[in-house]
């Protein structure tokens, strides 16, 4: 998939040039010529990187950083005419990621949105890694909160996710019934360890292969329960 760039300046060569340059390395671009069409967009579209001059009307650059950053994380790299600490101090203060100064190399702005389009692409892939667990053909996405195995979905209850989750994110370690209670249930929680007992025996039901023989989920006799990968 295309990467998406939002090109903000109210100098129309620049932008066209900009918009010639992006396109030949098959990038998708939009163009804004003012601070509040920049906002605008930003709003309706997901980009990957916005390109935002500081000079604009109606809007300056960087009150579009401030404004876009009200809503999105999307990275920002700020163009500035000026060759002023100060200006590139403020940007990066407003959210900004990067910027550049006019006049610029367009090889070195290609150069640095690339970089931050696959630092992000990195941290993507690194955040959906973290939030889904995959151990001995059960697959649990954490932040959907749906568990496979192999390739049926499980139909948990919201306590036989959470019981499965605590287990499966700390495999080996052994939980007292009144543990999980508390963990699990909350400390408020009226009833008894009975109710663990009878979760577990449900959550074995649904992932084990043979519920008598269980292969993840594992007693501890006399002490609790706990997941073994």
């Amino acid at each position: 998939m295309a990467n998406r760039i939002l090109v903000v300046d109210d100098e129309k060569l620049i932008v066209k040039g900009l918009r010639f340059s992006l396109e030949q390395e098959g990038m998708e671009v939009d163009c804004a010529y003012d601070g509040q069409e920049a906002i605008d967009l930003a709003k309706r579209g997901e980009y990957d990187l916005i390109l935002l001059d500081v000079m604009l009307p109606v809007f300056d650059g960087f009150e579009v950083c401030q404004q876009i950053r009200e809503f999105s994380d999307v990275p920002i790299i700020m163009i500035t005419a000026k060759s002023d600490d100060m200006d590139k101090i403020l940007g990066l203060d407003m959210g900004a990621d990067d910027y550049v100064t006019k006049p610029f190399n367009i090889l070195e702005v290609k150069a640095r949105i690339k970089a931050i389009i696959r630092r992000n692409a990195k941290k993507a892939k690194a955040a959906e890694q973290k939030n889904v667990l995959k151990v001995k053909g059960l697959t649990m996405d954490k932040e959907s909160r749906r568990v496979w195995s192999g390739e049926k979905e499980l139909n948990l209850t919201g306590k036989e996710f959470d019981l499965l989750e605590l287990l499966l994110t700390n495999p080996g370690k052994v939980y007292s019934r009144e543990k999980l209670l508390n963990i699990v249930w909350g400390y408020e929680y009226p009833g008894d360890v009975r109710t663990v007992d009878v979760h577990v025996r449900r959550l074995r039901e649904k992932v084990e292969a043979n519920p008598s023989d269980p292969q993840y989920v594992y007693t501890k006799w006399g002490v609790g329960y706990f997941f073994k990968g």
